[in-house]
């Protein structure tokens, strides 16, 4: 038989046991942060966000600063009371009076003044989009600061959904979304694209985007030659039957964390205008006695004689003045932006009945409801059901499974 396993006995004093570090090390007070470990917190707070999300929380903070000020004032303080957020939303949100006029609280005099400081583009109520997003700015810095919430309040949750609902049923709630810039339209913007260096970069820069899932403005410039590698063929200047991306950081992948579905294909067109800008950048460094090509993949042409000079990585705003000036070239007046190539790309996914799970696997969307309004408009006219008088398409509809 074998011997019973006794558990050594348990020290009942061990919880009581000081270690100590060496003299040098300062002993700390665990109800307080120090100012270093303070700054260290804010330093990772800081790196581990989105530089447009630092953007948007700035402007964000200026414009409360702002208008506490003009309202009340004094300088901006935390943590604020409720009063303070909820008369921060009866003033830019709009509601109808008895003669059926929008109007809202803000003061002209206070309107106009955050208007010439630079708080406000023009005067008048803001979007309902813009109301929300700096209700959660300062909900975020009180969160930040561990400070009592008022944006958690009961009352100010209430209000902002009555609010939504009332901009819903006068069917004021503002659609910004960019218009999708499907295959037809990528097509014009494809046809202004000559032969030269900016021309062929744009050309590979547009594929590139959209092919390869509807790519951010961002994940275009972080694209390099490092992390975009030739596959299908092992012949050094023979054309590649296609490019692996492999994307890091993205704005659903924050912590760039490895993952199956970071490997983006840019094949056919797209693989063919990458290889032509390559080919087109090692040409020019070539005579121009430049580093070969390396780092990241599109840069800014300068207009050098005679045919230019590939200088440095573009920026995502440059991305969206390309997207811009090729829509202008084309014709093209509806307000695209670089965005619409990836609205684009799952609009016209849809129309083509690709399945939704394989166009979230390249856009990189966890989550359908993010795609699914761009599903249903690119599917919208090839539903069966809105050919039911139809005869033609019901002789063929029962054709179909």
């Amino acid at each position: 038989m074998a011997p019973s396993m006794t558990p050594p006995p348990i020290d009942p004093h061990a919880d009581r046991v000081v270690l100590r570090p060496d003299d040098a090390t300062p002993v700390l007070l665990p109800d307080e942060l120090p100012d270093s470990a303070l700054a260290a917190v804010r330093a990772l707070l800081d790196q581990g966000e989105s530089p447009n999300t630092v953007r948007s929380y700035r402007s964000g903070l200026r414009y409360w600063a702002a208008w506490f000020s003009l309202r009340y004032g004094r300088p901006l303080a935390l943590p604020l009371p409720v009063t303070v957020v909820l008369q921060f939303v009866v003033d830019h949100a709009q509601r109808l009076d008895e003669a059926g006029r929008l109007v809202h609280e803000l003061p002209v005099a206070v309107d106009a003044a955050l208007v010439a400081a630079g708080h406000k583009a023009a005067e008048g109520a803001p979007t309902l989009a813009t109301l929300v997003h700096r209700i959660s700015v300062l909900s975020k810095l009180h969160q930040l600061q561990g400070l009592p919430n008022p944006c958690s309040d009961g009352r100010v949750r209430e209000l902002l959904s009555r609010t939504r609902r009332g901009y819903a049923r006068r069917g004021a709630q503002q659609i910004n979304a960019k218009p999708a810039l499907t295959r037809e339209a990528l097509e014009r913007l494809l046809a202004t694209c000559d032969d030269s260096l900016a021309g062929r970069r744009d050309r590979a820069l547009l594929l590139f985007a959209f092919a390869s899932g509807g790519r951010r403005r961002s994940e275009v410039t972080a694209a390099t030659l490092e992390n975009t590698r030739r596959v299908g063929s092992a012949l050094a200047g023979a054309p590649a039957a296609g490019w692996i991306y492999q994307m890091g950081v993205s704005k659903s992948n924050q912590a760039g964390l490895a993952r199956a579905d970071g490997h983006k294909p840019i094949v056919g067109r797209a693989a063919e205008a990458l290889e032509a800008w390559l080919d087109a950048w090692r040409t020019w460094a070539a005579a121009a006695g430049a580093p070969a090509p390396a780092g990241p993949i599109f840069r800014r042409v300068r207009k050098a004689l005679p045919a230019g000079a590939v200088a440095e990585p573009l920026t995502p705003q440059s991305v969206r003045d390309i997207v811009r000036r090729r829509c202008a070239l084309a014709g093209l007046d509806e307000g695209f932006s670089a965005h619409s190539l990836r609205s684009g790309f799952v609009t016209e996914a849809a129309a083509q009945n690709i399945p939704m799970a394989e166009t979230m696997a390249l856009t990189g969307h966890r989550s359908p409801a993010s795609v699914l309004g761009y599903f249903r408009k690119g599917e919208v006219l090839n539903m069966r059901g809105a050919s039911l008088l139809d005869a033609d398409a019901q002789a063929d509809n029962k054709k179909k499974p």
